[in-house]
């Protein structure tokens, strides 16, 4: 089952987060894409740390459509540098897993 994907990334606002996955399931580079609200993050940028509100979206494709994915979301994506963490799914829905094939 290790060639499903959970992919992680973050928006600055709900209209980015929304738009980018519209147009990543429109490019047919993942599946389905939920968008949850209010995560704030808390990082280091240029030497200082940095926190912001952002929203996550959890992105579920295949390990074959993800070099797409990748190059998709950094041609759209707003930040210079877009978290992008593709985590494999070890279990899973059988029907679920041929549904993430069949729409990717």
């Amino acid at each position: 089952m290790l060639d499903f994907l959970m992919v992680y990334c973050t928006c600055p606002t709900e209209s980015a987060a929304t738009g980018l996955a519209n147009e990543l399931v429109q490019r047919r580079l993942a599946a389905c894409v939920n968008i949850l609200p209010a995560v704030q993050s808390v990082y280091r940028w240029e030497g200082k740390v940095e926190s912001a509100g952002e929203f996550l979206l959890l992105i579920k494709t295949t390990e074959e459509r993800f070099p797409a994915l990748r190059d998709g979301i950094e041609e759209l994506h707003s930040y210079e540098t877009p978290e992008i963490i593709g985590v494999p799914i070890a279990y899973g829905a059988d029907k679920y897993l041929a549904w993430i094939r069949e729409s990717v």
